[in-house]
């Protein structure tokens, strides 16, 4: 039986995988404040699903990211006109904090947070930290894991406004703590 070429259809398929091969190669590029409402819909998307496992917001969903992007290095990532994923990070006096990473749940599990936190080491030695620092709630225990898997070592869990946290800290490439 001979089936008969639907040209449309075709099209259609081509178009539906270069849009998949775009987004397999977003690009990352630093926030600018007119990213700040895309930036607030990605985090919310992000930590929405924890908010019945804590009982409220999660401390990122809480930002205005307009004084965030102001103050601090942000960067996102983009998939041609939609940021899917967000990296904050502050530096501090003799530390430098990965203080936010999200993906967007429909991008997640594509490596993206992953590469997201190997920009943040990237940041930190070129700026000439040793380590990073970054919190996360007790109750994101993927998150811990991972950050484990990654070279994380808890080391302090605290309460801090209202949200039970776990300290963790990487030890960077070629660094010693005490330099």
């Amino acid at each position: 039986m001979k089936r008969n070429f639907d040209r449309s259809k075709t099209v259609r398929s081509f178009r539906r995988i270069g849009q998949m091969m775009r987004r397999l190669d977003p690009e990352i590029r630093p926030a600018q404040l007119e990213d700040a409402t895309a930036v607030t819909a990605c985090v919310a998307a992000a930590y929405n699903h924890y908010v019945p496992r804590i009982g409220k917001p999660p401390g990122p969903m809480l930002n205005d990211y307009v004084e965030v992007i102001r103050q601090h290095r942000v960067f996102v990532i983009t998939d041609e006109r939609d940021i899917i994923g967000v990296l904050v990070l502050i530096e501090k006096e003799q530390s430098f904090l990965l203080d936010n990473v999200a993906v967007h749940p429909d991008y997640q599990g594509r490596g993206l947070g992953r590469k997201l936190i190997e920009l943040a080491a990237a940041e930190a030695l070129r700026l000439g930290f040793s380590s990073i620092i970054l919190y996360t709630n007790v109750q994101m225990t993927e998150n811990i894991n991972l950050y484990k898997k990654l070279g994380f070592v808890e080391t302090e869990r605290k309460q801090e406004q209202g949200y039970e946290r776990v300290y963790m800290r990487k030890l960077l490439p070629g660094k010693s703590i005490i330099e």
